[in-house]
């Protein structure tokens, strides 16, 4: 039985949920501990025959890596637009946001235009960027309950607090772009419509994409 400590990428308590399972479950781990009051976060783990790259191996599960012992204090605030990896990481993240925004988005204009057709266009706009906004918050938290391990108050909260800039962006980028190429007009039977459909996605999705990347990158954060 030996014990090892490493310096590692974790940002915060969030991290550390994410890695927790791996961490518990491996046979040939006895016990483990974050230390989170550093600037750069310590992990201490006993086990059986434990090396830097058997640990390693674990954090990489959810993303994370040792940092050399030599490591500046200010090393992870580090910034670089070249990590694939966080690339792929808030491409998903953004996805998840554009599912959520575009069902009550869409949703919210189809029920005004069906059933309320004098709503004025301003109002239109605004109730679907609430309407986006919730149940992008919703779909998140789920996400964060069932596929992270969240407790539905952290769920919650993180998906509010960390998504709320982002999903913002990417209402204003996709009614916007609606507005602009079909005034804002559901009209299923005009092909134009599912084009200015497809380009205010892409538009909602390219919009907050770099904002979630650099908060990743920068903080270690996903928008989920």
């Amino acid at each position: 039985m030996n014990t090892i400590q490493v310096n590692t990428n974790v940002h915060c308590s969030n991290c550390v949920d994410k890695i927790s399972p791996h961490l518990d479950q491996d046979p040939n781990i006895i016990k483990w501990n974050f230390d989170l009051k550093k600037e750069i976060k310590t992990l201490i783990v006993t086990g059986n025959n434990i090396s830097d790259d058997y640990v390693n191996s674990i954090l990489s599960t959810e993303g994370y890596q040792i940092l050399p012992s030599n490591t500046p204090l200010n090393a992870t605030g580090n910034f670089s637009w070249k990590n694939i990896h966080n690339w792929k990481r808030a491409s998903f993240n953004t996805l998840n946001c554009l599912i959520g925004c575009s069902i009550g988005d869409f949703g919210m204009i189809i029920f005004l235009q069906a059933f309320y057709p004098d709503t004025s266009m301003m109002w239109q706009m605004i109730l679907a960027i609430i309407a986006g906004l919730f149940t992008s918050i919703s779909l998140e938290t789920i996400i964060l309950k069932y596929r992270e391990q969240f407790n539905w108050t952290l769920a919650i909260k993180t998906a509010f607090g960390m998504s709320f800039i982002s999903m913002v962006g990417m209402e204003i980028a996709m009614n916007t772009t609606d507005f602009v190429v079909t005034g804002g007009k559901a009209a299923f039977e005009d092909p134009m419509y599912w084009t200015a459909l497809l380009i205010a996605m892409i538009a909602g999705f390219l919009a907050p994409l770099p904002y979630n990347y650099y908060k990743l990158e920068k903080y270690n954060k996903a928008c989920h």
